[in-house]
């Protein structure tokens, strides 16, 4: 791995017809904007969004655990008082700094301070970024691909991974393509002084709808791989986060890029290519790759397992109770 980044440009296109509906933003709507030669474009899905869709690719919301291909590497399993699973430190926006992971109690005592004294960090001290690395690497190591931040004072230095791994959708040539349609109230066919309205559900209510159609709509990544060799990790281990991020690219392009309801976008070819002009490996073949990383990685991993933590409920502990809990 000499290159510094692995990069895809990757034509795409609606599954059925020609319109598709893009993501949409508070106060501003879709996110139009024009390239310096006057071309309209539009953002199709953020690069926030798209984390997540790459991210879900390695999740079983059935089973509610990591696909089975990465059995093996660890994570943080959150539970609620009853012992159900609640949530994860792969499922949550944040990954471990997540209010969920903090706020829990493990074994070794609070996350807050398990966190704290794994990363070594301590006021008025430098942080050493590496061992950081290498302590994410056993708590979660998808962190080191998808960026995690740790900001709470009760971390000092609050240390912060940039995302590794970055995705977006861009369409380029982009019109409006205007409808819409009416909500029909086959019961009650006028509103009444004192009847229920349209806010209560009731009435026929028509609405404008606002798809696009577009010229070109590309998918792009980029795999930081300078950023994966800074963590100072064993070559191996950095081959086994590339092959991850390259298994969430091509599972999420294989299984088609259903994004939103109006949003269902499918590959152009089923030849993906870098920039470099490397194939991208099938999902299969990088699961095969990945598994054989796990293998490689048994002395990082040795003591690294699923953990699993105690959501307290969003309580904050009464006055002398987390001295009494840190005395036990």
């Amino acid at each position: 791995m000499n290159q510094h980044r692995v990069l895809f440009d990757v034509p795409l296109e609606p599954m059925i017809g020609s319109r598709f509906q893009p993501t949409g933003f508070p106060d501003l709507g879709p996110g139009e904007f024009q390239r310096p030669d006057g071309t309209n474009c539009l953002l199709v899905e953020s690069a926030q969004s798209m984390a997540n869709h790459l991210e879900g690719q390695a999740w079983s919301e059935p089973d509610n655990d990591q696909m089975s291909v990465f059995t093996g590497l660890p994570y943080v399993r959150v539970l609620d008082s009853a012992g159900s699973f609640l949530t994860s430190s792969r499922t949550e926006a944040h990954r471990l700094a997540s209010a969920f992971v903090k706020e829990s109690k493990s074994p070794s005592g609070p996350m807050l301070d398990v966190i704290r004294d794994r990363f070594g960090l301590s006021a008025d001290s430098p942080m050493d970024h590496r061992r950081i690395a290498r302590e994410l690497f056993k708590l979660d190591p998808f962190c080191l691909l998808h960026g995690v931040f740790f900001a709470d004072s009760k971390w000092p230095g609050q240390p912060k991974i940039a995302r590794a791994l970055t995705g977006f959708i861009e369409a380029s040539g982009v019109r409006r393509a205007d409808s819409g349609g009416v909500k029909k109230d086959h019961v009650r066919h006028a509103i009444t002084e004192g009847s229920g309205g349209s806010s209560e559900g009731y009435g026929s209510v028509p609405f404008a709808r606002t798809e696009w159609t577009s010229e070109s709509i590309v998918a792009s990544f980029s795999l930081d791989l300078k950023q994966l060799r800074s963590y100072g990790l064993p070559d191996y281990a950095t081959q086994l986060l590339a092959d991850i991020a390259h298994w969430e690219i091509a599972s999420l392009l294989e299984g088609g890029l259903r994004l939103r309801t109006a949003c269902d976008l499918t590959t152009v070819s089923d030849d993906v290519r870098g920039r470099d002009g490397v194939v991208l490996a099938s999902s299969d073949e990088l699961g095969e790759r990945i598994k054989a990383g796990i293998r490689h990685c048994g002395d990082l991993l040795s003591e690294a397992k699923i953990l699993e933590v105690t959501w307290n409920g969003g309580r904050k502990p009464k006055k002398g109770e987390a001295a009494e809990e840190a005395g036990e």
